[in-house]
């Protein structure tokens, strides 16, 4: 995995796939993340919104593990149950 060449959602996999100049082909399965991360409706709308409109950080932020922070960061204030995933 060399040089990124698109990153997008996948509407019929609901999945973000991101492709490489050397023919790889990651793809994030968007359910599965939002299982485990999605536990509050605030939490879901904004994972989302990122999967819409901001596919590139959402993937990073899934493979770079900072995704929690992120909502906890976005969500916290709603929500107390973001809490249990210190």
């Amino acid at each position: 995995m060399d040089i990124l060449l698109s990153c997008k959602f996948n509407i019929d996999t609901a999945c973000v796939e991101l492709r490489y100049a050397d023919g790889e082909i990651l793809s994030i399965d968007c359910i599965a993340v939002e299982d485990e991360f999605g536990y509050s409706p605030h939490a879901r709308t904004e994972l989302d919104w990122l999967i819409y409109n901001d596919p590139l950080s959402y993937a990073q932020m899934v493979l770079g593990g900072t995704l929690i922070n992120y909502l906890k960061d976005i969500v916290s204030p709603h929500s107390l149950e973001l809490d249990n995933y210190s």
